[in-house]
């Protein structure tokens, strides 16, 4: 029996490979991972393509419930475990397969687009962006820095920086977890999804911090809003003009240019 790992593209049932289809409707049990992304429909909309039932699995059933709900079920059955993008955009994944091969479990990747190719749409080299760097939302009034350092390390190489801004689940209960059954579905509270301008906020809210100034309300910035879908947004502009824009349903994430290439000006004013 085995472990599948599937990516689900970015935005609805239908971005899935054909051979990501063809191993979920094989599979025995079909968990989808809700927290490090969300896709543009609900899970009924998978399960309406897959013809099967779809099992919420939020963050403590992947990082610490794994073994029970996950590579137990995969030493008698095959299992998949949906993922938002590519498998690999998110650490999370890489530790499931290794805790896969600790329990001799094995497993098999189907890969997808991701946040980390489909923003070449903006016009900036892919091959140009240094570290990518997450923007939560602060807690009781801490800022955590790390953002704010990677987009000066990479600004100091010329390089862009690519933001990812916060999702916050609600996490189901320990009783809920402790069921490590297939038939124990656990039904997540709706997320609270972190806006460009708030994310702006953050930065500015460091930036007025810092000892070593790196950006200012005239810096030139990009917002991306629901990237691979059909009301995608893309705007560029500064700091102070993106903050007032209304980027509409999430998910959103940043981009803080670096050194751009001539090519690289003309295709970001398409969008200011």
């Amino acid at each position: 029996m085995t472990l599948y790992l599937i990516g689900l593209g970015l935005y609805d049932e239908k971005d899935i490979t054909l051979r990501g289809l063809e191993i979920v409707k094989k599979c025995d049990v079909v968990y989808l991972e809700y927290y490090t992304s969300v896709l543009g429909v609900d899970k009924a909309k998978l399960e309406e393509l897959y013809g099967r039932e779809v099992l919420v699995a939020p963050r403590d059933v992947v990082e610490k419930q794994a073994e029970e709900l996950l590579i137990a079920l995969a030493k008698d059955q095959d299992v998949a475990l949906l993922v938002v993008g590519d498998v690999f955009g998110a650490t999370t994944h890489a530790d499931l397969l290794l805790r896969a091969k600790q329990a001799d479990v094995p497993t098999k990747v189907i890969f997808n687009a991701s946040i980390m190719n489909a923003i070449g749409i903006t016009g900036l080299e892919l091959y140009k962006f240094g570290k990518t760097t997450s923007i939560v939302f602060p807690d009781a009034g801490w800022y955590p820095n790390t953002p704010y350092d990677v987009i000066k390390n990479n600004k100091s190489l010329g390089l862009h920086t690519l933001c990812l801004l916060d999702i916050k689940v609600a996490e189901p209960s320990k009783e809920d977890l402790l069921k490590a059954t297939p038939e124990a579905l656990v039904k997540p509270q709706p997320p609270r999804f972190m806006k460009v301008s708030e994310a702006l906020d953050v930065l500015m809210h460091l930036e007025n911090t810092a000892v070593e100034k790196i950006i200012s309300e005239d810096s030139l910035v990009v917002g991306v809003a629901r990237l691979g879908q059909p009301d995608m947004k893309m705007v560029a502009g500064t700091i102070k003009e993106i903050k007032e824009l209304d980027f509409g349903a999430p998910l959103h994430s940043l981009i803080i240019p670096g050194k751009l290439h001539h090519i690289e000006e003309e295709m970001l004013e398409r969008i200011r």
